[in-house]
Parts: C-alpha cells; sequence; structure tokens
C-alpha cells in the first residue's frame, strides 16, 4: 500500500493541551474545543479520536497508539504537511537520531506503553518526534550541506525535500516541534478532492498531494506509451 507520510508542528505543551489533559479529563474537551473555534464536524471526529484513545492499554504500542492519535489530534487545530513515501524514520544514518527526542523523555509514565519504537514501524503509526530547537538546528545542519543533507535530498527526492523543509520552517516559525505519522491522510493522486484524512484534510499543506499527483500522472503517461508487452505492473517507483 506504500506509506502516506505526515509531519505535524506540535510542541510538547500542545500535547499536554490538546491531548494528555483531555484523555485523563474527557470534560475538558469541550472547553478545548470552543477555545479553538472548531468546526462541529471537526469536533465530533476530536472527541471520536480521543474515545478511541482511551482504549489503549499498557500491551499496546505507543507509537501505534498514543503517537498516532497525537498527529490526529494536532491536524484539528493547524496545518501539517505530506510527502508520499518518504521519512525521517527510514533514514539510517546514526546523526539523524541526534534531532530526535524520544517520547520517555517526556511523556509522563502513566502514559507509556510497554514498547515504544520512536519511529515508524508500520501503517498507521506515530514516527520521529523533533522538538522545537532540533527543527530548527535540522534546518541549519541543512543549509549547511554534508551528510545531513546528502542524507535528507536522496530519502526526500522528486521534489518532496521542499515539503519537509516548509514543514521545517513552519515549525520553527511557530516555535513548535514536528511529529511525524503514517496513513493519517490518504491523498487519492488521481483525484485529490477524492482524499481523505483521519484529521481535518483541509488543514493538510497542499505541495506535498500536487507533488502525489504529478508523479502519478507522469507514470501512467510513460505507461502508456510503453508496448503492451513490456508492461510491467509490478515495478517499483520511487512514489
Amino acid at each position: 500500500m506504500g506509506w502516506d507520510i505526515s509531519y505535524h508542528p506540535i510542541s510538547e505543551q500542545q500535547m499536554q493541551e490538546w491531548y494528555f489533559d483531555v484523555l485523563d479529563n474527557p470534560e475538558r474537551i469541550e472547553q478545548v474545543i470552543r477555545r479553538s473555534g472548531m468546526e462541529e464536524f471537526y469536533a465530533a471526529k476530536y472527541r471520536q479520536t480521543m474515545d478511541v484513545a482511551r482504549s489503549t492499554g499498557p500491551e499496546d504500542t505507543f507509537d501505534k497508539t498514543h503517537g498516532f492519535y497525537i498527529a490526529v489530534v494536532q491536524g484539528f487545530f493547524g496545518d501539517y504537511f505530506y510527502t508520499r513515501g518518504s521519512a525521517l524514520s527510514f533514514i539510517e544514518h546514526p546523526v539523524f537520531r541526534n534531532y530526535c527526542r524520544p517520547w520517555t523523555d517526556f511523556v509522563p509514565e502513566r502514559y507509556l506503553t510497554q514498547t515504544v519504537h520512536n519511529r515508524l514501524v508500520e501503517n498507521y503509526c506515530g514516527g520521529v518526534y523533533l522538538p522545537y530547537e532540533s527543527a530548527a538546528r535540522l534546518l541549519t545542519d541543512y543549509a549547511d550541506g554534508g551528510p545531513v543533507r546528502e542524507e535528507l535530498d536522496r530519502m526526500f527526492s522528486h521534489g518532496r525535500i521542499e515539503v519537509l523543509l516548509k514543514a521545517l520552517r513552519f515549525a520553527c516559525a511557530q516555535r513548535t516541534g514536528l511529529l511525524e505519522a503514517a496513513e493519517v491522510v490518504t491523498p487519492d493522486p488521481f483525484d485529490l478532492n477524492n482524499s481523505s484524512s483521519y484529521s481535518n484534510l483541509f488543514h493538510c499543506d497542499i505541495d506535498g498531494p500536487l507533488l502525489y499527483h504529478e508523479a502519478a500522472k507522469a507514470q501512467l503517461e510513460q505507461l502508456d506509451r510503453l508496448p503492451a508487452n513490456e508492461l510491467q505492473p509490478d515495478r517499483k517507483t520511487n512514489y
């Protein structure tokens, strides 16, 4: 099915206010909704997300529960960013570990489950979290070149690096961190109006879905030019 990756600007304080406080005190959600001016359609989705989150048990994987739900919740409050098939979690160079903050460093122990990966491990999952300082440092290190720029350009090829940089700059402008997730939003590359999201679809920055749309269209055009006996339906692509 591939990977639909999103990047969510959110601070640790916002995680506490929008997610963990509401997790402990369900009645607080109405105050949070009123203060944000959230439309009722998305308020209902927010309530439903938190109801599901409360079913998380100690035997669950944190990244596939709380990590994912936090990303969904962020999208009800503000912009987030999409890349198809490229993620910081997929970069194996050890230097990138220095930018990521483990959940165990700042999430109260009572919310931590038995298994915490601090990265994407499968679909419908939270990924790495970069606090504000790390997001700012990653932007600086990318501008300086070297292995950081090389690895990011390789992973976020075909124009996707511009989406990641836009997400990092947005987070830094808001003085928030950046949370990675998979399958919060699922663009339809052939009809973007038919895309779906567990969060607010209209808060998804359009640049990433447009890149996916253009790539899918180009691949179809390439297939149309091939003789029928040369079609390769299982061929892997960059998207």
